[in-house]
């Protein structure tokens, strides 16, 4: 494919990125810092400025073949997909307006180009905090566990406010035009270098992690899972939580559920690490399996 990666400079875009290029795709990064990795094309664009993203995504792909053939001006876009990954991403690195207005318009331009220049797969980053835990003024305990794509999704915060914003907007544009348009509900994205680095004070202090719902994604299997979506299609707006298998803590899940969620909803039988973060739907319809573990670099305290 020929993606249109926006926010490959990113702390999820730089190794998701280059992923999908070492996969054989062709990979233009939309961001307004490089990458500069050998195997992805960058693309200077401010992706708030609509004439921007419309003339990026319309214009010929960064890194084509200038002595093959081109498409003729007026046709539809060069681009086969696009994963629209950049965004303010965060509470609490800019003023909440602008996180929720850069966030937003930004979306909205991606997705508006997309679906006019006629592309028919739009992967999205949208958040664990759309279920309102993470950034809660005070404690906020999920409805239930595990907590699944259909738990209700209501922050308080500007940064969530904007992915939820953002994934009603994409299912307005994907009812417009009948394209495949999903969202990733992406957990703490954690680099392979974290593990060392910031897992030991997890394991001690299992609390820590309970914003997170205990849960995380490795930057390698979000970048599997990011493949997967562009491979199948047929499934109109979905979004889907992206999560690793295993919880972040090395108290068991049970432990778990007994010593934070007093009162809440268990509503099946979970496996000893289980994640509380559902990611049940992302395996059945995208074959997603994912292959890292925290337990795989650190010894498990406990045993």
């Amino acid at each position: 494919m020929r993606i249109f990666f926006t926010g490959g400079s990113g702390k999820a875009g730089h190794h998701v990125a280059p992923y999908l290029a070492s996969q054989g795709h062709r990979v233009t990064n939309a961001d307004l810092a490089p990458l500069r990795h050998a195997d992805v094309q960058d693309l200077r664009v401010d992706l708030t400025d609509a004439g921007q993203v419309y003339s990026a995504m319309a214009g010929t792909p960064t890194g084509a073949d200038l002595d093959g053939p081109r498409r003729d001006a007026g046709t539809a876009s060069a681009y086969d997909a696009v994963v629209h990954y950049a965004a303010i991403p965060s509470e609490f690195l800019a003023p909440d307006a602008t996180t929720f207005s850069t966030n937003i318009v930004s979306t909205y331009n991606v997705l508006e180009a997309a679906t006019r220049l006629g592309i028919r797969k739009v992967v999205f980053a949208s958040s664990e905090t759309t279920y309102g835990i993470c950034f809660a003024q005070g404690e906020r305990k999920p409805l239930y566990v595990p907590v699944d794509e259909e738990h209700p999704v209501v922050p308080e915060d500007s940064y969530a406010m904007s992915k939820v914003a953002g994934e009603v907007t994409a299912r307005s544009f994907q009812a417009r035009s009948g394209a495949d348009v999903y969202g990733l509900r992406i957990n703490n994205v954690i680099e392979p270098h974290e593990y060392e680095e910031e897992f030991p004070a997890f394991l001690a202090d299992p609390s820590l992690r309970r914003r997170n719902v205990f849960a995380y994604i490795d930057t390698r299997d979000l970048g599997q899972l990011t493949l997967r979506a562009l491979q199948t299609d047929g499934l109109g707006f979905q979004v889907f939580n992206v999560a690793n298998a295993d919880t972040s803590v090395a108290v068991t899940t049970q432990e778990l559920v007994e010593r934070f969620y007093d009162g809440v909803e268990v509503r099946r039988e979970l496996g000893a690490h289980e994640t509380l973060y559902s990611i049940d739907k992302a395996r059945e319809l995208l074959g997603y399996s994912p292959e890292h573990s925290w337990r795989d670099v650190l010894a498990d305290p406990r045993r």
